[in-house]
């Protein structure tokens, strides 16, 4: 039998929000009286669209809710001797502080506070650590109703809650507002949502489950652990810009193999990564590029029938959340916590061995897909008509390739990601970033290219980021290529796309590139000579996560990407690759040892670049998925 467990509480202001707790009225505190832990052994339903509380009814009928948000149902609950669990915890809610956003800390209690222009309800979603594992996503939620006259200012929705525990409270939204999709609207109380500005996210516990695989999302906070401890010692590595050999990686791939070594509950971890430090070493470079660590859901595809739904997302290109490290990269199945103490030990661990830390980061698009097949979990039920660029009709614009852009130069969302970089940089001392897409971030809210874009400047002149490497991939999938000319003001570098381009044609033989193979191997001045630009401002790279291996650059003419299931539409056409004389895999020896020149050719022109960018990763045929 399948028993559900609901709370829920006295109503306060009346009208029909039983099996929610709302704070309207003219007091500022409100008691949360008698709460009661409801255990549904029945599957009888009801009708009653409202529900009715009382505390001297012999039933009570209310809005039964599963925890982690699927879709309301209605229910019945007898309030029988033997099927009643009572709890009657004495909470004190306020009204709350619009700021900061997210869940903190203050003098009366936890204090939660969230933005939504476009909003017209907001209810506050809880579960209590009571609520058993998280895997098996039982437990009760707790719904509080926010009264807009009491728990808003401008657009920002708050509610401080007194006594509330300091840690393992998971917590999410239900928000409701205008249905027009023709004016951008797509809101849907039925779906809890993940706060933007929640510092850790709980999911499923381990990495591909698919057991768990449509495990839900929710925030959640930790006030009770002690601060890192960095070390009396601890200094950051601070390598100069044209010194930098950067190894791009991902860090559950780099371990997750039983041939790494390493003991099961380690392997594809951030600990995983402190035990390879000595390897890393061994290859000489000075700085890792981290594939995205933000919390990303690994089995999005495998939520509904589609011809990728036998893959598993590793490398995570598909944010759910800004603010908290990815989950599933904790040791042992560790949760969100214990991720971000061991991301801490693991950038602590690289910068003691003189590694800096740089991050992939997604800010162009989110994990919530499209219209056709939305994947709903934060911005887009938030308030999709701010977080998203949207044409006249209200539909979304796509300059990402992935359904989704993320309206990167309104206020509300160049704050978000301001924030996001600050965070990274002053909780966990990372060195800096490569922007994934970053032509993206120099769109307008309309899409229009931009020629002095608010978010790139603000990101250039911000003081908590001034010593961070901040570096664009300077194209995006709307066709707007800034190689050598992205809005810099002379901090942001590149990743130098011609290099790659010109390099890759002289090796392969092909004429009339010697020119340009001289002008990329000696720094690119036709770049990066404006201003105080220099030849470090251009990342020079043969092969990076995108495209062709350095073994299928040697290997293949074309893309062999069937087992995929996006039917060959994936990756540039223009590889500029030779297969030096056999399509693919062969035994034969002459064309084998060819193939272990070319590479070695690609790997020295890198290497004698002025100011390289070692992308040293990807030398097997493939990386799958």
């Amino acid at each position: 039998m399948l028993h559900q467990f609901t709370l829920f509480a006295p109503i306060f202001s009346g009208g029909n929000n039983a099996g929610r707790c709302s704070f309207a009225g003219n007091s500022s505190v409100r008691d949360v009286r008698s709460l009661r832990f409801m255990k549904q052994a029945s599957g009888r339903q009801s009708n009653n669209e409202h529900g009715v509380f009382s505390e001297t009814m012999d039933r009570a009928k209310h809005r039964a809710t599963t925890a982690y948000g699927g879709r309301a149902q209605e229910g019945v609950l007898e309030e029988e001797s033997s099927k009643v669990i009572e709890s009657r915890p004495s909470w004190k809610a306020f009204p709350g502080q619009s700021f900061p956003l997210g869940v903190s800390e203050v003098d009366s209690g936890i204090n939660f506070a969230i933005f939504s222009q476009n909003a017209t309800a907001v209810t506050l979603c809880l579960v209590l650590p009571e609520r058993g594992s998280i895997d098996a996503l039982d437990g009760g939620m707790i719904e509080m109703v926010l009264d807009p006259d009491l728990n808003k200012t401008g657009d920002i929705w708050h509610i401080c809650i007194e006594d509330l525990p300091r840690s393992n409270v998971l917590y999410g939204y239900r928000i409701d507002g205008p249905r027009d999709w023709g004016k951008g609207h797509r809101f849907d109380s039925s779906i809890v949502l993940v706060d933007p500005y929640a510092k850790l996210v709980e999911g499923r516990r381990y990495f591909g489950d698919i057991s768990m695989k449509l495990s839900k999302f929710l925030g959640t906070y930790d006030f009770d652990s002690l601060p890192f401890d960095w070390g009396e010692n601890y200094k950051l590595p601070n390598i100069s810009e044209k010194d930098l050999v950067i190894y791009e990686m991902n860090v559950r791939a780099f371990t997750s193999d039983e041939s790494s070594g390493l003991d099961s509950n380690i392997r594809g971890s951030y600990l995983g990564m402190i035990e390879k430090i000595p390897h890393l070493l061994e290859l000489g470079i000075n700085a890792v590029e981290l594939l995205p660590v933000f919390e990303f859901d690994e089995l999005e595809f495998q939520r509904r029938p589609n011809p990728r739904d036998h893959m598993i997302n590793t490398w995570g290109y598909s944010t759910i959340n800004f603010f908290a490290p990815m989950s599933r990269y904790a040791s042992a199945g560790g949760g969100s916590v214990n991720a971000s103490r061991e991301f801490k030990q693991m950038v602590k661990s690289l910068h003691s061995a003189g590694i800096e830390v740089i991050l992939d980061v997604v800010y162009n698009h989110t994990n919530e897909a499209d219209d056709a097949f939305p994947y709903t979990t934060s911005f887009r039920g938030i308030d999709n008509k701010v977080y998203y660029m949207l044409d006249n009709n209200g539909q979304l614009l796509n300059f990402s390739g992935c359904g989704n852009t993320l309206n990167c130069n309104h206020p509300v969302v160049m704050e978000l990601i301001l924030d996001s970089l600050r965070h990274w940089v002053t909780e966990y001392h990372v060195d800096g970033f490569r922007f994934d897409l970053a032509s993206v971030l120099c769109r307008g809210i309309d899409g229009s290219p931009l020629n002095a874009p608010p978010l790139i400047r603000a990101i250039a002149k911000d003081a908590v980021l001034s010593r961070c490497k901040i570096i664009a991939e300077p194209w995006d999938c709307g066709g707007l290529y800034l190689v050598g000319s992205f809005p810099n003001w002379d901090r942001w570098a590149e990743w130098n796309g011609k290099y790659r381009d010109d390099v890759r044609k002289f090796i392969k033989g092909d004429s009339g590139v010697k020119g340009s193979f001289a002008t990329r191997v000696a720094g690119s001045s036709d770049l990066y000579s404006v201003n105080n630009r220099r030849p470090y401002h251009g990342i020079n790279f043969v092969i990076a996560h995108d495209g062709f291996t350095l073994r299928d650059l040697v290997s293949y003419n074309f893309k062999h990407n069937e087992a995929n299931g996006e039917g060959g539409n994936d990756g540039s056409n223009d590889n500029f690759s030779w297969n030096c004389g056999l399509e693919g895999e062969t035994d034969d020896a002459s064309v084998r040892a060819l193939r272990s020149r070319q590479m070695k050719n690609f790997h020295l022109a890198l290497m004698i670049s002025q100011h390289y960018f070692g992308l040293i990763c990807k030398l097997s045929s493939t990386l799958a998925l």
